[in-house]
């Protein structure tokens, strides 16, 4: 828990405070080099339609590598090497994106083409032309983010450790990543597959979580609504109880603003500022983030009084 803690809030200070470093130790073209060597032995051809297995076969190999290195390590000098190797994992495979600089950018891009531009950062590489801009579908596209980014990285780390990182973090490159254009079809499917398994739980956390930050029963509703009760490897219920909570603190603010006297509407958006959806659904994503935070800082301090 103490590992998991210290190493998110690590990875947060050196991704505000040292982007470009970030962005540097979150590089994986290692692993897109491994994925093309595969992709160019003479086997491939046979797996061409991929299982998922196949896509095993390409996450196992640094998997094992790590796996064997947290065993190593365990145990040795009072766990200070588990818990720096910890604190790189979750680095690396944290983002690998600043989510608030990516929406930041939307804001400030004003609008047409750059404001496009920026919005598609938001989009997995295999889906960017899919991109828009229009408030409903940014806003979900901020808490798929905020899931793929942050969430299931953190929960999948404090559940398997550093391996349990990494595997996250592949499967989505395999899946959503570039490369995924050069890679067979199959492997693509099935690694997407497998993700969507592992974002599930990550998912319904998350929907309870912004349930306990924002409006209860607004949430629960569009839970409701977008078939959340059905047992489906889907995280897709995340964008639309997103979107319900984002419409619910917008609707507040107004309310807020027009109850100290500003009734107009221009008076409204000039208070609110460009796009106060994103905006809001920013601070939703950090508050549902600093919830975990104190529930792991509060399962650290009840491990230590024990």
């Amino acid at each position: 828990m103490f590992t998991t803690l210290l190493a998110v809030v690590v990875a947060l200070a050196l991704g505000h405070l040292a982007p470009g470093l970030a962005r540097r130790l979150r590089d994986y073209a290692w692993f897109r080099h491994w994925l093309r060597w595969l992709e160019r032995r003479p086997e491939a051809g046979a797996r061409r339609d991929g299982t998922l297995a196949v896509a095993a076969v390409a996450v196992l190999p640094p998997l094992l590598v790590l796996g064997l290195l947290q065993w190593l390590l365990a145990g040795h000098a009072f766990g200070l090497p588990s818990l720096l190797l910890g604190v790189a994992v979750l680095f690396h495979v944290w983002g690998p994106r600043d989510l608030d600089r990516d929406v930041d950018a939307i804001l400030e891009a004003g609008t047409g083409d750059a404001r496009r531009a920026a919005a598609a950062r938001l989009w997995p590489a295999t889906r960017r032309d899919q991109a828009r801009v229009d408030p409903p579908a940014v806003v979900g596209a901020v808490f798929g983010c905020a899931l793929r980014r942050w969430f299931s990285v953190l929960l999948w780390f404090l559940l398997l450790g550093p391996v349990g990182a990494l595997a996250y973090r592949l499967l989505a490159i395999l899946a959503e990543d570039a490369v995924a254009a050069r890679l067979p079809a199959g492997m693509v499917a099935a690694a997407g597959r497998l993700l969507a398994v592992l974002d599930w739980p990550v998912a319904q956390l998350l929907t309870l979580s912004l349930a306990l930050v924002g409006n209860f029963q607004d949430v629960l509703q569009a839970w409701r609504q977008a078939g959340g009760t059905a047992l489906r490897a889907d995280s897709a219920v995340l964008a639309a109880v997103g979107r319900a909570s984002v419409r619910g603190v917008v609707a507040d603010e107004a309310r807020d603003y027009a109850g100290a006297g500003l009734a107009s509407g221009s008076a409204l958006l000039r208070e609110l500022g460009p796009m106060p959806e994103l905006r809001e659904a920013m601070g939703l994503v950090w508050r549902a983030l600093v919830l975990w935070l104190a529930l792991l800082a509060l399962c650290v301090v009840a491990g230590w009084a024990g």
